[in-house]
């Protein structure tokens, strides 16, 4: 495990080696274990304060990191733009180096096009604690680390060979940011997957993103390929992952979006298209999801779904982020 982790932002899981993933990956596993036997771990980050700024509102992702510092001994102060001076103008500067001045870990949530990973990187060059990236438009780091964590749990740690899908569905409500889904493709090739990536035309990902997911393909010796049929890409997979995401390369203007998404009502994973995986097969979705829009009843509540198991493991892998980074050795 790597001990040399403490102050180091975690933005993207494209900033940290594999070996550094792997030792939050443990970590999180064993503080889980304490968890489940009702092991107390308090004196970790007693004392210890993690600002949390959400730019957008969330469930999950406040309310895990919230207890995780709670069950670490420390304590979450949960921030808004419009509750501090960020909303009249104050620099990323002046925020980072202050919140530092009072603080051990800032977290941002900002998936503003564009601008959100921007932000936090800007945070990060003035502030001298660490800096975790609670989603922004490119990745969401830390819901991919409790994916690959589910995972891992579902099928032992050597997941080579191992089909992952991470497919687009229709959903109605709103324009979903493409963290989740450009945040999978970077990650899951790295720990031995085959990964495949479908979507209708239009709904793309960043370049860069695609790049990555490339390179890490060609590093680990496995494939990742793109697709344009829901069908085919569930067919003998392993982990079916169906989500939607906004058109967001095209366009976010919101009447252009439902013109777009509206052409693909079909795109849902019910239970037809379900058996088409492998028998073995998990369903995942990092929640809140669009029931009978983005999957079936039959599929979300079904005996192949682990979601729940992913957002308890929004928690764990939290702490052990926040652990490595935010808890000094001695």
């Amino acid at each position: 495990m790597q001990s040399q982790l403490y102050g180091k932002d975690f933005i993207t899981t494209e900033d940290w080696t594999l070996e550094e993933l792997e030792s939050a990956l443990e970590l999180a596993a064993d503080l889980k274990r304490q968890w489940i036997t009702g092991t107390y771990h308090d004196h970790l980050l007693r004392a210890k304060t993690l600002y949390m700024l959400f730019f957008e509102e969330s469930t999950r992702t406040r309310n895990s990191f919230e207890a995780g510092m709670t069950q670490l001994g420390g304590h979450a102060h949960w921030l808004t733009p419009k509750a501090t001076q960020i909303g009249h103008g104050e620099s990323a500067k002046d925020t980072a180096i202050v919140l530092a001045r009072y603080g051990h870990g800032i977290a941002v949530r900002d998936c503003r096009t564009g601008i959100g990973q921007k932000y936090m990187y800007e945070l990060a060059k003035w502030a001298n604690i660490p800096v975790f990236s609670m989603q922004d438009d490119v990745d969401h780091p830390c819901q991919t680390m409790a994916d690959i964590m589910t995972i891992r749990e579902k099928f032992g740690t050597n997941l080579r060979g191992r089909k992952f899908v991470i497919s687009w569905t229709y959903a109605p409500q709103y324009v979903r940011p493409l963290s989740v889904p450009q945040g999978l493709i970077m990650l899951m090739p790295r720990f031995g997957m085959d990964v495949t990536l479908a979507h209708p035309k239009g709904f793309e990902m960043m370049p860069h993103t695609l790049e990555a997911a490339r390179r890490h393909a060609e590093e680990a010796g496995v494939k990742f390929e793109i697709v344009d049929d829901m069908d085919e890409a569930v067919r003998g997979a392993d982990i079916v992952y169906a989500k939607s995401w906004g058109p967001i390369m095209v366009t976010e203007d919101e009447a252009e979006v439902k013109a777009m998404v509206d052409q693909h009502k079909d795109w849902c994973l019910d239970e037809r298209r379900m058996a088409l995986a492998k028998k073995h097969a998990i369903y995942m979705h990092c929640m809140p999801i669009d029931r009978g829009y983005e999957a079936t009843d039959a599929v979300i509540d079904g005996p192949q779904s682990v979601i729940y198991d992913e957002a308890e493991n929004r928690l764990h892998i939290q702490k052990a982020l926040m652990v490595l980074t935010m808890a000094p050795r001695g």
